[in-house]
């Protein structure tokens, strides 16, 4: 029986034990960053063996992806009938804009998205995506209601608050506040977006 097989027939990493490994992983991203995560460091620190890991995950980007999605969890599009409010409530906190583990986060892995194909589709699709979900349906509700423009391009403003936070945070070394978020929101975004007078 070859390895592959062997792991096969074994049975799957699930549980608690699934997310002690997914932990040790964001711990490792965060002490080394993606370029230098290696499966052994992530087993060793979940002492964990590496066939446990390939049970699970097939490669680095595979399990880190997974790790991260898991974290940051599925964001809640609020729905509060007014933008501005939605804008706020959806960049601030917890897994925001706002929130350093998230922007340290995503700056231990910003050269492997340009660098790793691999990683950089499953980043998008776990992580980006349902984030720039909700930065959408908040825009597209704002339509329907008439708060802003009807000719509106949601793919160029959706993520612009997202684009101009982290070129604050990864081009001028700043770390984010709610004050931050809401001065773009109110001096770019707003204007940017309403109906003319």
């Amino acid at each position: 029986m070859t390895p592959a097989e062997a792991a096969a027939v074994r049975p799957r990493v699930e549980g608690v034990r699934e997310q002690e490994i997914l932990d040790a992983a964001l711990e490792v991203l965060g002490e080394v960053g993606y370029d230098r995560l290696t499966m052994d460091a992530v087993a060793q620190r979940a002492k964990a063996s590496k066939a446990t890991l390939y049970r699970r995950w097939n490669s680095k980007a595979t399990l880190v992806v997974e790790a991260l999605a898991r974290t940051k969890g599925v964001p809640a599009v609020p729905d509060t009938g007014d933008l501005r409010t939605d804008l706020v409530t959806a960049f601030c906190g917890m897994g925001g804009l706002t929130d350093h583990d998230t922007t340290s986060t995503f700056g231990a892995v910003i050269t492997a998205v340009s660098t790793d194909p691999e990683f950089a589709a499953e980043f998008r699709r776990q992580v980006v995506a349902p984030k720039a979900h909700v930065s959408r349906t908040v825009f597209e509700r704002a339509r329907d209601r008439g708060e802003v423009r009807d000719d509106l391009d949601l793919d160029i403003i959706a993520p612009a608050l997202a684009g101009i936070v982290l070129h604050r945070v990864f081009v001028l070394g700043e770390q984010p506040d709610a004050a931050l978020i809401e001065r773009a929101i109110d001096q770019i975004i707003l204007p940017a977006v309403r109906r003319p007078d």
